[in-house]
């Protein structure tokens, strides 16, 4: 075999070695896919992930009578939304998913987020289905716990902010309430915009 033979083999092969490692950047990606769905936004518009496909999307977990992370997770989601702006990031969409949709309609969301100082032409609320679709699809898209339990109106759900690639699939959490690494998550978007 010839060395210009060798080089086109070697060179083959590291093409094949960093295709399958991904194009995402994203050290160790978590690598979840997002089922697909169509729910109902602050503005009773219907929002589904055909609606993000081809951008980069922040995803969070709340719900608007929760007395305990919700609202630190909201500001905090708002404080990234502006960093994205301030960056000059396009094409990044803000979803949160409401855990508690029966208490949460379009209308009872859309006073919840009045409450911060939110963007909302990139930034959905999202009700829509029931309690057993919620915790399911939580659990499912972004191995996420969500349980409502009977007789009380918290409800139960993790605390990250999940980054959604272009193509529905979940790369990477944070932590959504204290300490979030804001330069991280927006180096993040950057790598895989």
């Amino acid at each position: 075999m010839t060395v210009l033979k060798k080089l086109v083999a070697v060179f083959g092969l590291l093409i094949v070695i960093l295709a399958a490692c991904g194009q995402s950047g994203i050290e160790n990606a978590l690598n979840y896919d997002v089922k697909d769905f169509s729910y109902t936004n602050q503005d009773n518009q219907g929002v589904g992930l055909s609606d993000l496909e081809g951008k980069v999307w922040i995803a969070d977990f709340i719900f608007t009578s929760c007395e305990t992370v919700c609202p630190p997770m909201t500001f905090n989601m708002s404080q990234l939304q502006d960093k994205v702006k301030e960056e000059g990031i396009e094409n990044v969409e803000f979803v949160s998913f409401s855990v508690d949709p029966t208490v949460d309609s379009p209308e009872a969301l859309k006073d919840f987020a009045n409450n911060y100082e939110i963007d909302f032409s990139n930034w959905h609320f999202l009700t829509g289905y029931s309690q057993e679709e919620i915790e399911s699809f939580a659990v499912d898209s972004f191995k996420s716990l969500v349980k409502k339990p009977k007789n009380d109106d918290q409800v139960i759900h993790q605390t990250s902010i999940y980054l959604v690639d272009q193509n529905g699939v979940v790369m990477k959490d944070y932590d959504g309430v204290s300490d979030v690494p804001y330069d991280e998550i927006i180096a993040d978007i950057k790598k895989i915009q």
